[in-house]
């Protein structure tokens, strides 16, 4: 995590820098600030920091990974990464509700707007719960 703390750092501040420079630019060349592409940049740093605070915060927490340290070797990193799902079909319909809720705010359309923000929330929890489906067991006694 210290490494990609580090590189939203750099991103953080180049954005930072990118957007006084436009903001001051634009100032300088039109008499006004272009207000949309300031803060679209300034977002985009507020972005970048945001995920930079957060792997700094938990790279103070855990201990330093094979990837963090200067002395490790490639076997260091071996062994199971985690649970990946073989096949799934949620992801595309969670693309395809969040595809159907962009169209609703596009168009400026409620309807369209809320019927996929509850298809994205449904296919959220479909994604989520995906493994946890199936009969409860209980103690038998």
């Amino acid at each position: 995590m210290k490494t990609e703390w580090k590189i939203f750092l750099v991103i953080a501040t180049f954005l930072a820098g990118a957007t006084v420079l436009y903001g001051a630019w634009t100032a300088g060349e039109s008499g006004s600030v272009e207000w949309v592409g300031t803060v679209a940049l300034l977002l985009s740093f507020l972005l970048c920091s945001m995920c930079g605070g957060f792997f700094w915060f938990v790279s103070r927490r855990i201990d330093l990974r094979p990837e963090d340290r200067a002395d490790a070797e490639i076997a260091d990193g071996a062994g199971e990464i985690g649970f990946f799902s073989p096949g799934s079909y949620w992801p595309f319909g969670l693309a395809l509700a969040a595809a159907l809720a962009g169209l609703g705010l596009v168009f400026w359309q409620f309807w369209l707007l809320g019927a996929g923000l509850v298809a994205v929330i449904f296919a959220a929890c479909g994604l989520l719960f995906e493994y946890y489906s199936g009969t409860r067991r209980t103690a038998e006694h």
